[in-house]
């Protein structure tokens, strides 16, 4: 059986409602992302700063759903990165190939390690809440409102999708999803549009944008078409 592929933190982060749909070559590639999105994008410091120089990033609205505030993930060495995770997103079993440190920064996150996705097992971590994970450990999350985590460590940061990962927008990935890119549907936070569709294992999910352009995350099994 081929081994499902490590892959790039940044380009992984850009799937599962913390981020934009990632380039399907860069899931495929090598022998080896976080959470199920896909207008959004990543933000670092000004080309050519000074890594070593003191400075202060507030917490603010950010600029994009991943935000890079020091070194790299997918580089050798120390990096800071911060994560928007959109309401009513999962995050499917994976594991790192290195430590990873999670601090909540605003809103409530979920967050629990075991082998399969299991509602019963998530714990608030609720702002100011610090985890640590250690590098091999298999861990799950959820964000049911929304939040921002805040993730240091030591890269390279990569990932590897226990039950692989899917995305609708994929050629050929249509047949595992019930919904279709634009399509119309009724989902329990309202209605809205099919912008995105991410699945892993039996965990399916679709991004969701409404009219007055908010976004969220919600489960095949909750939605309708209209």
């Amino acid at each position: 059986m081929r081994r499902p592929a490590l892959q790039s933190i940044v380009t992984a982060l850009m799937a599962l409602g913390c981020g934009g749909g990632e380039p399907k070559a860069a899931r495929d590639a090598g022998e080896t992302h976080s959470g199920l999105a896909a207008a959004g994008g990543v933000t670092q410091a000004p080309a050519g700063a000074d890594a070593r120089k003191a400075r202060i990033v507030p917490l603010g609205p950010m600029g994009g759903d991943v935000e890079i505030l020091s070194g790299h993930p997918d580089s050798a060495g120390p990096f800071v990165m911060r994560i928007k995770e959109l309401p009513g997103s999962v995050v499917p079993p994976h594991t790192h190939p290195v430590d990873e440190n999670i601090t909540v920064v605003s809103g409530t996150w979920h967050f629990a390690v075991g082998e399969r996705f299991d509602t019963t097992a998530l714990r608030p971590m609720t702002t100011g809440t610090y985890a640590f994970v250690p590098k091999g450990a298999t861990m799950f999350a959820a964000s049911p409102d929304g939040a921002v985590v805040q993730v240091h460590g030591n890269g390279p940061f990569h990932i590897h999708w226990r039950d692989g990962l899917r995305v609708l927008s994929d050629s050929g990935a249509s047949a595992k999803f019930r919904f279709r890119i634009d399509e119309a549907v009724s989902a329990p936070r309202g209605d809205g549009r099919i912008r995105q569709g991410y699945g892993s294992g039996t965990l399916i999910q679709y991004e969701i944008v409404q009219a007055d352009g908010r976004v969220f995350m919600a489960h095949e099994r909750d939605l309708r078409r209209r």
